[in-house]
């Protein structure tokens, strides 16, 4: 088989897998399982999801067989810690917490425009058939390497080479900012926003409802339309202090967040606090939810992750890896 020609023609008129791009993939996901609504994210949602086109190379499922909880879900395991006990705890309780936590923590220098955000992640779960993979697939199936430049002006990715035995840098011009390319939004400007947040999450929350950054579709609790702002801003790729402090604040006053009772172990080999919230239908027949679990440091309380589980499987996301602010594409920090 000739393997590159099979993976370009997997990847024929698909979108270059950019950190701005993988917002739909995770939007899509959460529409199928709420029976086909439709919703755009202005504010961009960010990569905590497998991108499409990488599942499709690897041989991984990530269409209705994740949303029924098929394919290779790995089953959520516990981590033993003597120190950090979960039991009890209530998603508002932990999330007042950590918005203390974080709050009282200094911000880094504000990255300049044209400074870059790398990220490293990897895949939740990581499937026994990517672990198996050969060539140009295994490369694809491993750990995803990003940049994308602070003023939304450009991206870049670690894609395979024409031998298909190496990756290399691929780098494309964007323009994020002030609605250049439709919904998608630069770190910039959501960290412009999340900045401005006021401390008190009452207050937080009309912020966001006045912005209604995600059109509220018909039928919709305020409560969800509530997380969907949220959310989006949860996964920005700059996030300063005291704005998360104040979306910690706001998701604690919403119903449905759970917390898992022990730390969980990650694709990327983190032991975490698993926060539960959005439960949704999964599969009709079997009466299956979804739900997203956020991936929180127990001792920085910063998000490391996301990832979707249905039953006891992770079937979707990603965990975080390595983050850095550098000066060009291809650096790491």
């Amino acid at each position: 088989m000739d393997e590159m020609t099979e993976v370009r023609g997997l990847r024929a008129g698909a979108p270059v897998p950019d950190r701005a791009r993988l917002a739909p993939g995770r939007a899509r996901l959460l529409e199928a399982a709420r029976a086909g609504e439709r919703r755009r994210a202005p504010w961009r949602r960010r990569e905590f999801v497998i991108v499409a086109v990488v599942a499709a190379v690897t041989a991984v499922a990530v269409t209705a067989a994740l949303l029924v909880g098929g394919g290779g879900g790995r089953k959520v395991q516990p981590a033993v810690t003597p120190t950090v006990s979960l039991k009890g705890v209530s998603a508002a309780d932990l999330l007042r917490r950590a918005a203390d936590v974080v709050a009282a923590e200094p911000d880094g220098p504000v990255p300049t425009a044209e400074q870059w955000i790398y990220t490293k992640q990897a895949r939740e779960p990581y499937d026994e058939q990517a672990r198996h993979a050969e060539g140009a697939m295994k490369l694809l199936a491993g750990p995803q390497e990003s940049w994308i430049r602070y003023d939304g002006t450009a991206m870049a990715t670690m894609e395979p080479d024409r031998t298909g035995e190496k990756l290399e840098l691929t780098t494309r011009t964007m323009h994020l900012e002030n609605g250049g390319e439709g919904d998608d939004r630069s770190a910039r400007e959501l960290y412009r926003v999340l900045a401005a947040l006021p401390a008190d999450g009452a207050a937080t929350l009309e912020v966001l409802r006045e912005k209604n950054a995600i059109a509220d579709p018909k039928g919709v609790s305020q409560a969800e339309n509530d997380y969907s702002e949220i959310s989006v801003l949860l996964g920005a790729d700059v996030l300063p202090s005291k704005g998360l402090a104040s979306l910690y604040r706001a998701l604690a006053m919403l119903p449905g967040g759970t917390v898992v009772d022990h730390l969980v172990e990650t694709a990327s080999g983190r032991r975490v606090i698993a926060l539960e919230h959005h439960a949704r239908p999964a599969d009709p027949e079997s009466g299956e939810t979804m739900r997203d679990q956020w991936l929180i440091d127990p001792q920085t309380y910063r998000i490391v992750g996301m990832r979707m589980v249905v039953g006891e499987k992770v079937v979707g996301g990603n965990s975080l890896l390595a983050r850095a602010v550098v000066d060009k594409a291809g650096e790491r920090g």
